[in-house]
């Protein structure tokens, strides 16, 4: 009665052990993997940081149009030396000066797109304060000011940008989305690299178990006479093979489990995968998937932004070749005097405004160069966008074609793979009753683990296909729509 007690004792706490780690184990679709890659994933987060400094470039951007508001002032500038002056009667003479000046300007500064200008508002105040035998306080005050000034009449910095950033940035945007999609690709193929390892470490050791049952059997029927020494010595060989089989598919499965826990950044190594199903069907055409694809991808914004700015160089180097102009003009009202207290009455009228030339005359071509240099390479740009267009679409082009051929092998291989492993066992039964040799018998195995492998590799070419497809087009051909992420925010 004690034995049978502990017995039962010991049968309940394996079973415990054994829910324990069931419990431990993670369970984990394809699908599950992919919406934790898209979370925790190195690839994740380097993918938020480029996206984040994207971000920034355009916020940085929009507020470069928007009116700025800024102070600037010199709280104190002292200096005391003798300095060399020019006197009424045009004379040199030299001066001990010993003072200390204060300024502090507030200005309003709004960029223009429509000129390529700048126009501020600005109010100005200064002090100086003389020391010595006649110390003495000076004022002058501009409390009111308009200023432009352009750096250039024949190039437009500001137009270009307009046209230029918010292409970058949704370059970033679509990138993103691109990204988010190969993040799928990476994360499919750690699965499926795990999926492989997990079954094939199943195979081995459930051919290890056969072949040494098959070789158990084969001692006493070579005991009996029914078998010669060399097929006993042909399963035992079999046997050994197996049993490294096991070990080497096990290190190959660890291995793959922890790329694939590192890649999620799970808690656990201890991961369990379900084989992923067959997709809904679906149709995608050429014409269906090139159209979304022009819609969709970064890289026909990139070509239109490279052409941008081909076309800009061109125009900055034609805008400096020929007469340089700058304009700045000034107008506002000033006052100065001894009292702070008189400076805001009775003021004076002050303006100015210079426009400044160069104007090249001999410089032996370099300008020409120069435009010949940046036009040659508008045409080069081109003509690669023209080469890059064609390889966009010859891309998605092929890739519709093979994905449309992708279910049929699939659906040949899962048949193959049916066949071979009820082919494996017809044959073990007849080895077992004496009807074939050992060698057929291996035959028929390496059949069966070739054809579940190539089922696999079908199975894992058949989802990695479908999210290049994604990747290429950006649409979701199940949901029927376009495959969008939602903004970041980063304030």
């Amino acid at each position: 009665m004690k034995k049978i007690f502990t017995t039962i004792c010991f049968l309940i706490a394996i079973t415990i052990v054994s829910q324990e780690k069931i419990t431990l184990q993670q369970e984990i679709s394809l699908e599950e993997a992919i919406t934790i890659a898209q979370k925790n994933s190195p690839d994740y987060k380097a993918l938020l940081n480029q996206n984040q400094a994207s971000y920034w470039r355009y916020r940085r951007f929009k507020a470069g149009f928007l009116p700025q508001l800024r102070f600037d002032g010199t709280i104190p500038q002292y200096f005391n030396s003798i300095e060399q002056q020019t006197n009424d009667q045009g004379e040199a003479i030299f001066v001990r000066f010993n003072q200390a000046t204060y300024d502090g300007t507030l200005s309003l500064n709004q960029n223009l797109a429509l000129t390529g200008g700048t126009f501020s508002v600005e109010s100005t105040l200064r002090r100086i304060d003389n020391f010595g035998n006649n110390s003495n306080s000076g004022y002058s005050v501009i409390p009111f000011s308009l200023r432009y000034n352009q750096n250039s009449l024949f190039y437009n910095d500001f137009k270009w940008q307009k046209r230029i950033e918010p292409l970058i940035y949704e370059e970033a945007k679509r990138e993103f989305i691109e990204t988010m999609e190969q993040i799928s690709f990476n994360t499919s193929r750690r699965y499926f690299a795990l999926l492989k390892a997990q079954i094939q470490s199943k195979i081995a050791k459930s051919n290890y178990s056969n072949q040494d049952t098959l070789f158990q059997i084969s001692k006493g029927r070579f005991k009996m006479g029914k078998i010669a020494e060399n097929d006993l010595l042909q399963i035992e060989l079999s046997v050994l093979n197996s049993e490294n089989d096991v070990i080497t598919n096990e290190i190959n499965f660890k291995r793959s489990s922890q790329n694939l826990s590192r890649y999620l950044v799970l808690d656990t190594e201890d991961i369990l995968l379900a084989t992923p199903e067959e997709l809904t069907l679906f149709t995608v055409t050429v014409e269906k998937a090139l159209e979304e694809a022009k819609a969709n991808r970064k890289a026909v914004i990139e070509f239109r932004r490279r052409r941008l700015q081909a076309e800009r160089d061109v125009a900055e180097v034609r805008g400096s070749n020929r007469v340089q102009m700058s304009l700045t003009a000034n107008f506002g009202i000033s006052q100065q005097g001894n009292e702070f207290n008189n400076l805001f009455q009775d003021y004076n009228q002050q303006q100015n405004v210079m426009l400044s030339l160069g104007i090249p005359i001999l410089d032996w071509g370099v300008s020409k160069s120069r435009r010949k240099l940046v036009e040659a390479n508008k045409d080069l740009v081109n003509t690669n966008i023209e080469i890059q267009e064609q390889e966009f679409e010859q891309e998605i082009y092929l890739h519709v074609l093979n994905w449309q051929n992708q279910r049929n092998f699939l659906n040949t291989a899962k048949k193959a793979q049916e066949i071979a492993l009820k082919r494996y066992e017809i044959a073990k039964k007849r080895f077992v009753l004496g009807k074939i040799s050992i060698t057929d018998l291996n035959i028929a195995l390496q059949e069966q683990d070739r054809s579940v492998l190539q089922y696999l590799n079908s199975l894992e070419k058949f989802w990695t296909d479908y999210y290049i497809l994604r990747q290429l087009t950006l649409f979701d051909f199940i949901k029927n729509k376009k495959i969008e992420v939602a903004d970041i925010i980063y304030d």
